[in-house]
């Protein structure tokens, strides 16, 4: 994955990411907030030093996640 790597995000990817993201939800408005409730941890874990691809935006970060979540359910703990 490329989040790993610490290479730049390809911005139409991650578009069709986000899209992805709103089109197979129920809600767009709870989507968006899983969104930006994500990032806002990301954040955090970015100042506390846990995260070393700090290149990433946590917003970009977020929907990169949650995109992987929903198209490889098989990949979540439990």
């Amino acid at each position: 994955m490329f989040m790993q790597s610490g290479l730049d995000l390809n911005p139409k990817e991650l578009a069709q990411r986000a899209e992805s993201l709103i089109r197979h939800s129920s809600n767009r408005y709870l989507t968006t907030v899983r969104i930006a409730f994500r990032a806002k941890q990301r954040r955090f874990d970015d100042f506390d030093g846990l995260l070393d691809d700090s290149m990433i935006k946590p917003v970009q970060r977020a929907i990169v996640e949650l995109s992987d979540e929903q198209d490889q359910p098989d990949l979540l703990p439990g």
